[in-house]
């Protein structure tokens, strides 16, 4: 009888890049009695401030989280209206949502995937507090277009970098320009926590009422309440949420921010392979980032077109999965899903160009825990399923 063939492994869309420092240092936070917001979540955030570059940064246990209190400490509520993309995870509306305030979309640009600066400017309405722009896929925003607009019309920047801890533009790092930005450290982001997030802020105010709000509104935290630091009896000066950092999460932080740049070589050697190798094939690859640009290369979408790749986006996935290849969808949009459409009107064909994207994009799988074989195996899918 013959010996079975085992199949390779199914290459996953995006395996987190963990190393043994990583698992040394939460084996040392587990052994040190000390497990929740603590010294190790204060070091993170001194070391993500430094790396970002700005005086202040607040470590909460999402991007979500990070989203809602930046939100809030803009001062938006109920009655406001927040500009925002179509294109985006659901968190970046919901957050809206939840302070009070109405989410009005503008779409993209549909080269870069970004929102639109002059559609954004477009959307401003009396009511409107804040802007939202999302940096896409790693790729940054027109900083500078988004500056100039929230200060000519008065309103709040707020940055979703979920996907663009690297990323940086006309010379300035992401995290520098606007009154919040907010990180993602999530299973499959750059620099991952397992769940997570970061504000960055260059307000000393806003970073202390956000410290404040993402613990129950006390005035202290647990390492300042019972650690042999501990100080007088905190008092509790707004109603808060649940959203702190743990010291378990921070310890893994720290670690993966000590090898971001080695990380994002690695990202960066893949993507350029993809780039290289999948350039003949029927399918419209990422656009250059630019001059001045750095593309934090989270996602790697490209866009199938049914007419011209012969096969549909769904079908394309599907044959991908059967091949062993895990890939995902960023993003469907926005506006057409269920409690969007229905609570605020939307139809299709309000944004076109994010719709566009939604239909066709398909993300290959990226992450600096890739092997160069799994690269291949990617490349060698496609190539066999794509004509």
């Amino acid at each position: 009888m013959a010996a079975s063939v085992e199949a390779p492994a199914f290459v996953e869309f995006a395996k987190p890049a963990i190393s043994s420092g990583e698992i040394d240092e939460v084996v040392a936070v587990l052994e040190s009695g000390w497990l929740t917001t603590g010294p190790r979540v204060h070091a993170f955030e001194a070391a993500f401030a430094d790396y970002i570059g700005v005086p202040h940064a607040v470590a909460v246990n999402s991007c979500t989280a990070a989203l809602h209190l930046s939100l809030l400490a803009a001062g938006v509520g109920p009655g406001d209206e927040v500009v925002t993309t179509p294109l985006t995870f659901c968190a970046t509306a919901n957050v809206i949502v939840h302070t009070g305030a109405t989410p009005v979309f503008a779409d993209v640009d549909q080269a870069t995937m970004n929102l639109d600066p002059d559609l954004a400017d477009a959307a401003i309405t009396p009511r409107t507090r804040a802007i939202v722009p999302v940096h896409f896929a790693g790729r940054p925003v027109d900083l500078r277009a988004f500056r100039r607009l929230a200060d000519a019309r008065g309103l709040a920047l707020i940055e979703d970098a979920a996907h663009c801890i690297e990323g940086a533009a006309d010379g300035r790092k992401v995290g520098t320009n606007a009154d919040f930005t907010c990180f993602s450290f999530y299973a499959t982001k750059n620099v991952t926590t397992g769940e997570g997030g970061m504000v960055t802020t260059a307000s000393g105010e806003a970073a202390d009422w956000i410290r404040v709000a993402a613990l129950h509104g006390m005035s202290r935290d647990a390492w300042r309440r019972y650690s042999s630091a501990a100080g007088p009896l905190y008092q509790v000066v707004l109603p808060g949420y649940k959203y702190n950092m743990m010291d378990l999460q921070a310890a893994i932080g720290l670690h993966q921010l000590a090898r971001i740049d080695a990380l994002a070589a690695r990202r960066r050697a893949i993507w350029d392979r993809y780039d290289a190798a999948l350039a003949d094939l029927p399918v419209t690859r990422p656009a250059p980032a630019g001059p001045q640009t750095v593309h934090a290369r989270h996602l790697y979408t490209v866009l199938v077109d049914e007419s011209v790749a012969l096969v549909s986006r769904d079908r394309l996935r599907a044959a991908l999965k059967d091949r062993g290849i895990g890939t995902s969808v960023h993003f469907q949009a926005l506006h057409l899903e269920p409690y969007y459409a229905s609570r605020f009107g939307f139809a299709r064909g309000a944004f076109p160009n994010a719709e566009f994207i939604a239909n066709r994009t398909v993300s290959l799988p990226l992450s600096a825990a890739m092997t160069d074989d799994e690269a291949e195996r990617v490349i060698a899918a496609l190539r066999d399923v794509l004509p």
